[in-house]
């Protein structure tokens, strides 16, 4: 389990960073032709950047400090799903579920420590 978390969250955060990129491209493009509402989109951009970061160290974090890793990532899926919604297509549900794996890691070691 917390293999499959540290993957995801490391990916789940690469993609993250993909999809902030995409958001800030689209504000920027449309900030260049004036449309409205393209600076909230920059701004949101510029908020799912850090939160893909949190998500690439929740991953890394996953086999030293699981419980603690899963709650980085999901802050990273669900808050990169509410800055940027359509960016955070693919990142969101790998950090969702990557940090499911990593609480549900922790709760085994706890059963398999008491054995």
């Amino acid at each position: 389990m917390k293999i499959a978390a540290l993957i995801l969250g490391i990916l789940g955060g690469l993609a993250g960073i993909v999809g902030a990129i995409m958001a800030l491209l689209a504000g920027g493009v449309g900030a260049a032709l004036e449309a409205e509402g393209a600076s909230t989109i920059v701004t949101l951009g510029w908020v799912a950047f850090p939160l893909a970061l949190l998500g690439i160290v929740g991953g890394s974090l996953a086999i030293a400090k699981p419980k603690v890793a899963g709650i980085l990532m999901l802050i990273s899926g669900i808050g990169g799903f509410v800055a940027v919604s359509m960016g955070y297509i693919i990142a969101g549900p790998l950090l969702i579920i990557g940090g499911i794996l990593g609480l549900i890691a922790k709760k085994e070691d706890k059963r398999n420590t008491s054995s």
